[in-house]
């Protein structure tokens, strides 16, 4: 991104502005920028984005090439960065791209580790690292496996022959190989037995004893909570080996689950509040890939609104929330496989897109991972009214073709659904999906002749057929969108903010009789084409005449 493009957006997890630093510090706030994402440090720049110049270094340069070298030789291991001297709005700026510290993490040499974190108030800081991040960081970097750590001091006593039974009763129904093995045979064929020890930590929390999980793997918690309105208020504390864990956490969410009847052409069909491959992996995904250095406990939520699931310890090395659809890295392998081996997550390592797909399916909104931190993984899977008129078209159009729309296609469908009309752009944005992907799914929809366009160029927008309300039985629905003008729409606006200096973006779909998301896409094109300026953020966010 453009230095000025960042200074604008201002202080965010990946970026960091400064007015001066001593040497020192510079070390230490380069390290604390790699232990996270990386990133981009901006000397001369002060805490408000306001450009006051980059004072002369210690010893009166003002060097790019000696502050790069300077912090390649004050960090261990040395950190490579790349540094830039540039002028923004006349005064100097020292520009220092950052890295993300790979194998990490990275110190200064005194020894401090600090890693970028968002606080309670979502604002970017440096904070130091405890031991069990620092550890857990280097292992996860480094391509090491937690569970293949040896458990010092245990022993086969300290392992449960039920969840040995367990693990064989599980494993059977999915035909692997290890289900008629003996206790010590798992372990080999797991991966459980590392060199000159009887016993490593995965195995102590795949078959361990709860005294044992106490002992060598503490941070083994797990917490369950049903806070919905007017239910019975619930908060069980689970400790105990992960296969016994995720059964019985299994077993809570399914007493609590709900079923919506739906008729589609002579069939009824059962929607669920929470669809069975959503439970199952984003569970297991969670007690398998959460970070066991990391203190607290994994905490799985129901309340009115959403079922959520959060993890202490940052996404695996390499994943983002932008990229989860698309990468599968599980920080233990060797879990992973055992779970796998048990039929408790999907074995091709998509479990994730399946969660996305059955959430879609359902008629509800993708889950999210947006209140993920570099401390902690979270994931919301919203559990609102069901879009029934999605569901059904889902299930007619599918049955008549004997295909099912594959994610991609579901997410462009349930998009445009919510907003109305949308471009390419638009979708490819709000998505996080690459444009070209976006316009090959949309061509095909359109050839399956569940999508239209409008217009040509850049004012070229996609909605649904009229053959997609007609299977989904609300016609006049397809008039409500197809009749609406967005030309029309901004005409309004612009007359709106001429009259009254601002508009909100409730004010907006009220004007137009727009959902949200609908007036959020026409706000933005007028955004786009500077009509409109848009200044604060959230709820204080107003849309200003240029």
């Amino acid at each position: 991104m453009d230095t000025s493009d960042l200074i604008r957006a201002g202080e965010t997890l990946t970026s960091e502005f400064k007015s001066h630093l001593n040497d020192r510090d510079l070390t230490k706030t380069v390290a604390c920028l790699a232990n996270a994402e990386g990133g981009t440090l901006l000397l001369g720049v002060d805490d408000t984005g306001k450009v006051i110049g980059a004072q002369t270094r210690p010893g009166g340069h003002m060097d790019p090439a000696r502050v790069a070298a300077y912090v390649q030789n004050s960090t261990d291991p040395p950190l490579g960065v790349e540094v830039r001297l540039e002028t923004v709005d006349g005064q100097p700026v020292f520009r220092i791209d950052v890295p993300r510290a790979l194998p990490g993490p990275v110190a200064t040499k005194d020894g401090y580790y600090t890693k970028r974190v968002l606080d309670t108030l979502g604002q970017p800081q440096c904070m130091p690292m405890s031991p069990q991040e620092i550890v857990s960081m280097g292992m996860m970097t480094r391509g090491q496996d937690y569970a293949a750590a040896v458990a010092v001091g245990a022993s086969l006593a300290d392992l449960d022959p039920a969840e040995f039974d367990r693990y064989r009763r599980l494993s059977r129904f999915t035909g692997d190989s290890t289900a008629s093995l003996q206790d010590e045979d798992i372990l080999r064929a797991l991966g459980l037995v590392p060199l000159g020890s009887p016993i490593s930590l995965g195995a102590i929390l795949l078959f361990g004893t709860s005294a044992a999980i106490s002992r060598w793997v503490p941070n083994a918690e797990f917490i369950f909570q049903d806070l919905r309105i007017g239910g019975s208020a619930t908060n069980e504390r689970l400790v105990g080996p992960l296969l016994r864990v995720s059964e019985t956490m299994q077993s809570l969410i399914d007493a609590r689950n709900s079923l919506t009847e739906l008729m589609a052409g002579m069939h009824r069909v059962e929607v669920s509040l929470i669809p069975n491959v959503t439970r199952r992996e984003a569970v297991a995904n969670a007690i398998v890939h959460r970070d066991y250095s990391a203190l607290g406990p994994t905490r799985v939520q129901i309340d009115d609104a959403e079922f959520v699931v959060a993890n202490p310890g940052g996404l695996p090395s390499g994943v983002t929330i932008h990229n989860i659809l698309d990468e599968s890295r599980p920080r233990s392998p060797i879990l992973a496989d055992a779970f796998k081996r048990a039929g408790l997550v999907e074995r091709k390592g998509k479990g994730v897109n399946e969660m996305f797909e059955q959430q879609l399916r359902a008629g509800r909104d993708a889950p999210s991972y947006a209140r993920s931190t570099t401390n902690s993984v979270l994931i919301s899977v919203p559990l609102g009214t069901a879009d029934l008129d999605l569901v059904r078209f889902l299930l007619t159009f599918e049955n008549e073709r004997q295909r099912p729309l594959g994610l991609d296609q579901l997410r462009v469908v349930h998009e445009i659904k919510a907003m109305g009309s949308a471009g390419a752009g638009e979708l490819a944005e709000s998505l996080s999906m690459l444009p070209a992907t976006v316009r090959n799914t949309c061509t095909q929809l359109v050839e399956m002749g569940i999508l239209e366009t409008r217009g040509v160029g850049r004012s070229r927008r996609l909605h649904l057929t009229p053959r997609f309300y007609d299977l989904a039985q609300d016609r006049s629905a397809y008039v409500r969108v197809k009749g609406a003008d967005p030309i029309q729409q901004e005409r309004m606006i612009r007359d709106y903010v001429h009259a009254y200096g601002s508009i909100t973006r409730s004010q907006a779909a009220a004007l137009c009789q727009l959902a949200p998301t609908q007036a959020r896409a026409v706000l933005k094109r007028m955004v786009e084409r500077d009509e409109l300026t848009l200044v604060g953020e959230r709820r204080g966010a107003k849309y200003l005449r240029r």
